[in-house]
């Protein structure tokens, strides 16, 4: 939707977080006389009722469509439709279930440092507005996009990456293949003009692929060789020079240090099963303890409990409530060497780590679920293990 489409409308903002608050200031210094609303669980339980009044509504990704009443459902865009809508410059889009926060990052500080105009958007970085007053044609915009925020947009970014595509979010789409479908509006209307650069190993994104008309850059790799990956792609394509050194995002493989001879990893953005598996290809045998459990969305652990099977860990620390289900998977399969044990805090869990961890072995926590429950989100759950990890290295 063009901002001059906005000028004579009502419009409301449905969701008042960070990006409606956003999106509430940019509409108040572009139409500084209008009058605008604002709808909210927080400020009023009955919110949804508001919306027939209103031209426009500008949603928050947090409100899946599928609570919305069916007539307001033509009237709805979001942040990331207007900005693509009105953007001069060139978007980078990056998406995936797992990887696009650092491999934005690592596209963001290619791009920069070739001397290009830059700026990391979306998700990892600001709320998206904002920006659309000071960009130009020489801008860049590297948009870690969600599938929440790709959800129906009709507009796709010059350059498109897919990382991969894996169950999650199932509580906020009716099915996987209706998530799958929002991740794929990535490159859905992208023309030959454009680029796509894509996982060709996932069996998701390559359907994504094979339907697109864009220039098709393959890549290959597990976890940060895929992100790297990526970054080089784009840098290829605007004929930049490659970085060889990259800074690192917390919360994903992030190496804790080595502390009574034994080597802590904490990768709390582990919210599914396929990234702890990754994580245990990508560090290997020597993964000894590994930290599992959170927020039950109703995943599959079969694969999971498989690949401990496989592997060499003697101790399995699990939270609840997926701890329960992901230990049942395990004792279907599991060789009777490997321990378990129920935990409700990180302490207890870090010390119980410390305790049945041989050295010059690794503790690895990768939970495979949410964080919500014992823990605000996966930040916090990621500083409390680094927290208790240098807390008992004496």
């Amino acid at each position: 939707m063009k901002l001059t489409e906005l000028k004579d409308k009502k419009i409301l903002i449905l969701g008042f977080g960070r990006e409606g608050q956003d999106t509430f200031k940019f509409l108040r210094k572009s139409f500084p006389k209008k009058q605008t609303g604002i709808a909210d669980q927080k400020l009023d339980k009955d919110y949804l009722k508001k919306l027939d009044d209103y031209d426009v509504i500008i949603k928050t990704p947090g409100i899946p469509f599928k609570i919305l009443p069916k007539s307001s459902l033509s009237r709805i865009t979001t942040q990331t439709e207007i900005f693509f809508d009105n953007c001069p410059g060139t978007i980078i889009g990056v998406t995936g279930t797992k990887g696009k926060s650092t491999t934005s990052s690592m596209i963001y500080q290619t791009l920069k440092s070739g001397g290009m105009k830059a700026s990391l958007i979306g998700n990892i970085g600001e709320p998206v507005l904002s920006y659309l007053r000071k960009a130009t044609a020489r801008s860049f915009f590297v948009y870690e996009l969600s599938a929440h925020q790709l959800f129906k947009i009709r507009k796709s970014p010059h350059i498109a990456v897919i990382l991969n595509i894996y169950p999650e979010h199932l509580d906020y789409y009716r099915n996987f293949k209706e998530y799958a479908q929002a991740k794929a509006n990535i490159a859905k209307f992208q023309t030959k003009d454009d680029y796509l650069i894509y996982n060709s190993l996932d069996s998701e994104v390559k359907k994504i692929a094979k339907a697109s008309r864009a220039k098709k850059v393959p890549i290959q790799g597990k976890y940060y060789q895929l992100d790297m990956a990526a970054a080089k792609a784009v840098a290829k394509i605007f004929k930049v020079p490659e970085l060889k050194k990259f800074e690192f995002l917390p919360h994903r493989l992030e190496y804790v240090g080595k502390f009574r001879g034994i080597e802590f990893y904490n990768d709390s953005l582990s919210t599914i099963p396929e990234t702890a598996i990754e994580a245990m290809d990508f560090l290997g045998n020597r993964v000894q303890t590994l930290i599992l459990g959170g927020f039950d969305r109703g995943l599959n652990f079969k694969k999971l409990a498989q690949r401990i099977k496989k592997s060499k860990i003697k101790n399995l620390i699990l939270f609840p409530t997926t701890g329960q289900r992901i230990w049942q998977e395990v004792s279907r399969v599991k060789s009777p060497s490997i321990e378990h044990c129920f935990v409700e805090d990180m302490e207890t869990a870090v010390k119980l780590a410390y305790q049945h961890t041989d050295k010059d072995k690794i503790c690895l926590m990768s939970p495979a679920s949410p964080s919500f429950g014992i823990f605000k989100d996966y930040a916090e759950r990621g500083e409390l293990f680094k927290k208790f990890v240098k807390k008992y290295h004496d």
